[in-house]
């Protein structure tokens, strides 16, 4: 609680600005409750500032962020997006500030300097955001397709890819299938040690088909998991006849026509 109420007055403290040279110090301020927030990179980072106008005049301010590359800053006032506002003598104005950072931004404390430019007066905050490490994991292929084909009894080699979205390694990712009944699948390598941020590894399903299936469209769903994160793809493999079973299936067909014909000659005479 000390160091909360510390934080607190050291905020207040250390991000109030005042007018340029020609104006009464203390007039114009530029204030922020909580100057260092903490979150990851899936989360915005949101200020509370509060910006008065001392000057002795109706001021015009334009406001911004000097955020690291990839970063995006957003203000509001009364819950709506502004680049600027006009502000009487004398008024203090509400201003939520919102910083989001790239996604592939590493963990660690960035200072974000954040200005209030008028004509007579430029103030400016130091805003601190604490980026967390985050979890991520994507299991697809490497042109995005989802589906093939394959003959019944016969087997697939699927080449998939499994990468690190998050901003922290991944370690003992394994993989598994959820298949249609009386089919399998194995995976080359089953197991991946370390997947560190940004790495994107290949990996190979091989998806075996009964005889007899019946032709049309089968759903299996690959998973890539560990303790922390998860991800899962949905395939579909449309199963066909294979050419040996469609003749043998027009030979029994030929052949049932042929002891009818030859029934129908032998006894229909009678």
């Amino acid at each position: 609680m000390a160091l909360l109420g510390f934080s607190f007055l050291m905020a207040s403290f250390s991000t109030t600005a005042y007018g340029q040279a020609g104006k009464p110090k203390g007039k114009s301020t530029f204030t922020v409750r909580l100057m260092n927030l903490e979150s990851s990179t899936k989360e915005p980072f949101r200020y509370s500032a509060s910006l008065k106008n001392g000057s002795g005049r109706t001021e015009i301010y334009a406001l911004g962020a000097m955020a690291p590359a990839g970063w995006t800053s957003i203000f509001r006032v009364d819950g709506s997006q502004v680049a600027g506002l006009r502000l009487d003598s004398g008024l203090t104005q509400e201003i939520s500030v919102e910083l989001t950072a790239a996604p592939a931004t590493q963990p660690g404390k960035y200072k974000v300097p954040v200005m209030a430019v008028g004509e007579n007066d430029t103030l400016r905050l130091e805003l601190e955001a604490v980026v967390k490490g985050n979890y991520g994991l994507e299991l697809s292929t490497p042109t995005g397709r989802l589906s093939d084909d394959i003959t019944e009894g016969s087997k697939k080699r699927i080449e998939m890819t499994v990468k690190n979205t998050g901003s922290l390694p991944l370690e003992g990712v394994e993989l598994s299938a959820q298949a249609p009944v009386n089919w399998s699948a194995t995976f080359e390598p089953s197991k991946i040690e370390r997947l560190e941020p940004g790495q994107t590894k290949t990996l190979t399903a091989i998806l075996n088909v009964p005889d007899k299936t019946i032709a049309g469209d089968y759903v299996t769903n690959f998973t890539a998991r560990n303790d922390a994160a998860n991800s899962t793809a949905t395939f579909r493999m449309t199963v066909k006849t294979s050419l040996l079973s469609g003749w043998l299936g027009i030979l029994v067909i030929l052949l049932s026509l042929g002891i009818v014909y030859y029934l129908i000659r032998k006894y229909g005479r009678r």
